[in-house]
């Protein structure tokens, strides 16, 4: 199992190398995505580390204190914000494979955007248990409903 922060610092490394546009909004949806995409393919967990049904979609409260101190959720993110002992040597091929694929498929969004997408989303909304969407709520999101949820989108694809 990779380490929920190793796996942000390649995001970062890959986004920035790329010229993708990140900041930690977007960074925060990207690892979720790629933790639900790893649930849905039957793989378990990506990282250890659930999601939070925060009013701006899944947060990962690891990240979020990570950051907390010099990052606000518009603040950009580059390369000077990974952990100077980031080895990606620790994330394994399948684990980058899976990554990768998620950047492929959502890094062309914004921040908002997937924010927008995560609460449109069946495991966010079963999360926030019908209150306001602006409302404070730090109820973790199920990975069961991830798992069903994304892997169900696999199904209808095919």
């Amino acid at each position: 199992m990779a380490d929920l922060h190793d796996v942000a610092d390649y995001l970062i490394i890959k986004c920035t190398e790329g010229g993708v546009s990140l900041n930690l909004l977007k960074l925060q949806k990207l690892l979720y995505y790629c933790q639900a995409w790893n649930l849905a393919l039957g793989r378990g967990r990506l990282f250890e580390g659930g999601f939070q049904a925060w009013v701006h979609g899944p947060v990962n409260r690891s990240l979020y204190d990570r950051f907390s101190l010099t990052k606000s959720l518009y603040s950009p993110v580059c390369s000077r914000d990974v952990r100077q002992d980031f080895d990606g040597n620790r994330i394994i091929a399948p684990e980058k494979e899976l990554i990768d694929a998620v950047l492929n498929v959502y890094g062309g969004y914004t921040g908002d955007q997937l924010e927008s997408m995560t609460h449109n989303e069946e495991p966010w909304i079963l999360a926030r248990g019908g209150i306001s969407p602006m409302d404070r709520c730090e109820t973790t999101i199920s990975e069961d409903v991830m798992g069903t949820f994304y892997k169900s989108r696999l199904k209808d694809k095919q």
